[in-house]
């Protein structure tokens, strides 16, 4: 860049040679950065020449009014490059912004990317963005908000009857072959159990559809001695009578009593099903306390509250499988029970439950499957890693029902003797039958010997009893937990009030 003081020594045909070097660069794009460094420098040379020639207009010569008239010209065309030029330079600051913002947006937004693309980029390992290397299925990626109370188990429609009055039991619907099944009452032990003294030769055989005598709870020791599950002469009386059942349990004030929505259940029904809730003294006084004080008959609303002192098992949750499994015994003149856990409210008639689960199916017991699993190997990690039981008393029950052939389900076959091999065993509906009888006693021999985790001891019953009876088949309907759902309404448990590891 010339300084100030050379200035002066510009002639005019430098400032013409000078403009024609700038329209000629101008037009080449080799020279336009040299040119414009160039032309930058004319105005304020022109200037300062005029200046210096204008002290005195008097005595103007030809050079210098010839300079400042091309000057006036060639500063025409100096305003016509600096707008091209600005125009230039706001066009390249808007592109260079485009694509430093863009480079933002591109490795931390994907969603510039068509989807083809994207996936490509993803494979590839492109992105350099630390949360992409990282990977998609980190658990420090948040997922939406409000995914976590997305509630993927939702009931679905069943077609019920619309009213009792458009129902009528089938008259032998099962067309089964009977055969007389008793139960073993007194054992002379010194010390009784609720469940007996069972052998394996005699639970091997048990599991035979004959006439014969099982171990099915309620077993008395030497000189009558109770076992537990004691029970008042007058509620023993009201539930002999009983045709149709459904009961509950709460022990150890584990849960809230939740009565029965009656609007949805008929007259028929409020006048024929008896509801009966076992409880302990501990549930009836914790219940009496929160509003729930049964009446002079001993009712609350629906239920029919029986009191069971002398309780079997220090473990609440075995305790309860006895009103769960053995119905039977419990109501000795019933024909149809159903079995509702505490966490849940019913809300649809009864009968309607029977018909549409025992009578179009010709079914003798119904139960759901398990929302989530089906398979025994996946309920034994998942017992085992949310501490439901004893893990060595869970490993020594699977060992044993594997090395008796139990196999793993496959959803895949299309001969699988059940949908699935995990119940949810919240809500049993089943006919007192011979076949039924037996297995809800074997059942519950299972749950009495082994863990109280009765998802594990229900695929191995069910197929070994198949197994050894194929002219005696029991007629089980699992149907969907969907289903189960629609016609109840589920609660949480108020507390765990049971240990998760109890003795053995």
């Amino acid at each position: 860049m010339a300084h100030i003081s050379d200035i002066k020594l510009i002639r005019t045909d430098t400032t013409l040679d000078l403009s024609q070097k700038a329209e000629k660069a101008s037009f080449h794009g080799g020279e336009l950065e040299r040119s414009s460094n160039q032309v930058i420098m004319l105005p304020e040379r022109r200037s300062t020449v005029a200046s210096s020639s204008y002290q005195n207009p008097s005595g103007q010569n030809d050079n210098s009014f010839l300079l400042l008239r091309r000057g006036k010209k060639f500063g025409g065309r100096i305003g016509k490059l600096k707008l091209s030029h600005l125009f230039f330079f706001f066009v390249s600051l808007f592109f260079f912004s485009c694509i430093f913002s863009g480079h933002k947006l591109l490795f931390h937004g994907s969603e510039l990317l068509p989807h083809s693309e994207r996936n490509h980029h993803l494979k590839t390992h492109l992105f350099t963005s630390s949360e992409l290397d990282m990977g998609l299925n980190s658990s420090h990626i948040q997922k939406p908000p409000g995914s976590k109370k997305r509630n993927k188990h939702l009931p679905c429609e069943v077609p019920l009857a619309e009213s009792v009055n458009h129902i009528l039991e089938p008259q032998e619907y099962l067309d089964s072959k009977p055969f007389s099944l008793g139960f073993v009452e007194t054992e002379t032990s010194d010390k009784p159990r609720f469940g007996g003294h069972q052998t394996l030769k005699e639970r091997e055989r048990s599991y035979s559809a004959i006439n014969q005598t099982i171990h099915c709870g309620f077993v008395k020791g030497g000189l009558h001695q109770g076992s537990g599950f004691d029970l008042s002469e007058k509620d023993r009386a009201y539930m002999k009578n009983c045709v149709v059942s459904v009961s509950s349990c709460i022990f150890g004030s584990s849960d809230f009593l939740r009565r029965p929505a009656t609007k949805k259940i008929s007259e028929f029904s409020k006048r024929n099903v008896c509801f009966v809730m076992f409880l302990d003294e501990q549930t009836l006084s914790k219940l009496a306390s929160e509003g729930h004080v049964p009446d002079k008959q001993g009712f609350v609303g629906l239920w029919k509250t029986v009191v069971v002192s002398n309780l079997p098992y220090t473990d609440m949750r075995k305790t309860g499988k006895v009103p769960k499994f053995l119905s039977h015994r419990l109501f000795p003149s019933s024909r149809y029970s159903i079995w509702i856990d505490s966490k849940m409210r019913l809300t649809t008639d009864p009968l309607l439950i029977i018909d549409f689960f025992l009578w179009r199916t010709k079914s003798e017991f119904a139960i759901s499957n398990h929302y989530d699993r089906h398979c025994v190997w996946d309920e034994v990690v998942q017992n085992k890693r949310l501490n439901k039981y004893n893990h060595t008393a869970i490993d020594e029950q699977f060992m044993f029902y594997r090395s008796d052939g139990l196999k793993k389900f496959d959803p895949s076959d299309p001969n699988s003797p059940l949908p699935s091999y995990v119940p949810e065993g919240s809500f049993i509906v089943r006919a007192h039958t011979p076949m039924s009888n037996l297995f809800s006693c074997l059942w519950f021999n299972e749950v009495d010997r082994f863990t109280s985790r009765d998802q594990l001891s229900f695929a191995y019953t069910y197929l070994k009893l198949q197994r050894l009876n194929p002219s005696r088949p029991l007629r089980l309907n699992m149907f969907k937990d969907c289903e189960r759902r629609a016609l109840t309404k589920l609660f949480h448990h108020r507390v765990d009030s049971s240990p998760h590891s109890p003795p053995a």
